[in-house]
């Protein structure tokens, strides 16, 4: 199955993000294989530095040095697909600043549920910063259901066990892009989540 055939944006109604950096992960995937979905913020301005571009994307050498800093011996993107976890973005376009608008996070979040939607199998979610947590939040709320992580810093919430539909969700820090080697403390965090969902499904 290939995600970015199931799941498409036809209307671009948002004016804060740039529409030509819009991205689906376009990547053959077997549903009953995934077991963590990593969800981060946005697509990248340069989609060259996306997950799964060719080379050593930004996303991808974050993302890889995060893993293994939780103890998973990964050298690629491949490596991380092969231990059961799917990468994703919360907005399929690119940010045009700092801040992405919070109607924008929801509208872009129906993509994101049917994204969710095609890997029923997935048991634990790793929701790497502000925007994966509104997004799924907004996702939960449209369904009648009450949120799934409350509001308040991340660093107060994480180590609380949080579930929804039958899935451990795990709020944490943004592992993508440079702003992942800024800061040793969220570095750390960052690992220990990741460390904490892989050994839910080991």
């Amino acid at each position: 199955m290939q995600v970015s055939r199931c799941v498409n944006c036809e209307a671009f109604p948002c004016a804060d993000v740039r529409h030509e950096c819009y991205t689906v992960p376009p990547i053959d995937v077997r549903p009953e294989q995934v077991s963590i979905i990593l969800i981060s913020e946005a697509a990248p301005v340069d989609p060259a530095e996306g997950y799964y571009a060719p080379g050593e994307p930004l996303f991808a050498q974050t993302t890889v040095q995060a893993f293994n800093d939780a103890g998973a011996a990964v050298a690629t993107i491949g490596d991380i697909l092969g231990l059961g976890v799917y990468l994703t973005t919360a907005v399929k376009c690119a940010k045009t600043g700092y801040a992405i608008a919070t109607a924008t996070v929801a509208r872009c979040s129906y993509l994101l549920e049917q994204e969710l939607a095609l890997l029923p199998q997935v048991r634990a979610l790793l929701l790497m910063g502000d925007v994966a947590i509104k997004a799924v939040n907004a996702i939960a709320r449209r369904a009648g259901e009450p949120r799934i992580i409350p509001a308040g810093s991340t660093y107060k919430l994480r180590g609380q066990a949080y579930h929804w539909r039958g899935r451990r969700v795990f709020p944490s820090y943004l592992q993508a892009g440079p702003s992942f080697y800024i800061e040793k403390s969220k570095r750390r965090m960052i690992a220990e989540d990741i460390a904490a969902a892989l050994r839910l499904v080991s």
